[in-house]
């Protein structure tokens, strides 16, 4: 009987296995689809690929449009001091503003494995295709210091506000106005950025949302008549094209009068203009500027410049080094209130505020500087 009760018991077992196996009819989902992560994983607002992070010790790309100021310079020593000091293994490029060499640059971090890459574009429009390829990949993508355009393969991106910078740099211009050639009515010329620098556009037209009433009413004059961005732009950012604009404008409209201020995006073309300045026999203008570069540290606070505005790059970089740290520890992109349209999809942007430096408060914004604080003697 214990046998035979035996029997019956394997018998039964093998019958209800085969009843279970037999009843699905449809494939199990591979291990890495979607269907196979808990439902907590799908339920936060960040993408998927934030769900796992990746490891403490990644690598992790920075392509740089060049290494032609000062600025750029900082930030490649200091992105370099930075990751490894983070624990990340850094692969760092700039591409002599040549966008080819760009897009090549960003091809082989891909390929080496990089988590995350950091773009400081040439152009912000000419990117798209290897962009969309890095995230194919499963590449975090952080625009740096400028907007990455008409591109879904884009995460955020780190800047300063580029319209506020704009409008500050024209107050800084009336202020200096002002101060060197007193009452107005006051003869200005206008100076843009490179046109390929999605920056330069806004710099440009958070300045006009402040100079246009002023030139309507006749308080500022354009004598040039030349204040459409095509017209103003420096192709390149270019100091050298920059001065010889200067020149053109000097000889063919201020032979007879005096040239009160221009509007300038950056401290080399500033200090471009102001050279023009002289060599033409002219009095140095009221100018505005931007980076707060060393050598117009030093015109500012001898009075050749009147200003220019600080976007320290140590604070730009840090925070593109915090957004990477909750990428890695599968936190996602952190929260911000300000998105930008790029042409394809909202872009998460995380603004700097820019602050205008002039003599009489260089030595406050630099306290914590001692290199630049240095040039203030």
């Amino acid at each position: 009987m214990k046998k035979l009760f035996a029997l019956l018991l394997a018998l039964v077992m093998v019958l209800s296995m085969t009843a279970c196996g037999g009843g699905r009819t449809e494939p199990a989902p591979a291990a890495n689809t979607p269907a196979e992560k808990p439902a907590e994983a799908n339920s936060s607002t960040e993408a998927p690929a934030a769900a796992g992070g990746f490891e403490a010790d990644a690598t992790i790309g920075v392509s740089l449009p060049w290494l032609g100021t000062q600025n750029w310079k900082e930030a490649e020593e200091m992105f370099k001091t930075e990751l490894e000091a983070a624990g990340f293994k850094p692969i760092i490029q700039a591409a002599d503003n040549k966008v080819p060499t760009q897009q090549q640059q960003i091809e082989s971090m891909i390929q080496n494995g990089a988590k995350v890459i950091v773009v400081g574009p040439i152009d912000g429009t000419q990117l798209g295709a290897v962009l969309e390829e890095a995230k194919a990949a499963g590449v975090y993508v952080i625009g740096y210091d400028r907007l990455l355009e008409n591109t879904t393969g884009v995460d955020g991106v780190v800047q300063f506000g580029s319209v506020k910078t704009g409008e500050l740099q024209a107050q800084a211009l009336l202020d200096g106005l002002k101060a060197m050639k007193g009452e107005g009515p006051w003869n200005i010329e206008l100076f843009g950025g490179g046109p390929a620098d999605p920056n330069a556009p806004n710099f440009f037209k958070g300045a006009m949302s402040v100079l246009q009433p002023l030139i309507d009413d006749g308080t500022l004059t354009v004598v040039s008549g030349q204040t459409d961005f095509t017209q103003c732009a420096t192709m390149d950012w270019d100091n050298a094209k920059a001065q010889a604009r200067m020149d053109s404008l000097l000889s063919g409209f201020y032979s007879d009068k005096e040239i009160h201020g221009v509007l300038s995006p950056n401290d080399g073309i500033a200090r471009a203009i102001i050279t023009s300045c002289e060599q033409a026999g002219q009095k140095i203008p009221a100018i505005s500027g931007l980076d707060a570069e060393n050598e117009s540290v030093e015109w500012v606070w001898s009075g050749r410049q009147y200003s220019t505005i600080a976007k320290p790059t140590d604070a730009l970089v840090a925070q593109t080094i915090e957004i990477i740290k909750s990428l890695q520890a599968g936190n996602g992109m952190p929260a911000t209130d300000v998105q930008v349209n790029n042409g394809k999809i909202d872009v998460l942007v995380y603004e700097l505020p820019p602050v205008v430096v002039t003599k009489d408060n260089a030595k406050e914004v630099f306290a914590n500087d001692p290199g630049r604080l240095e040039l203030l003697k």
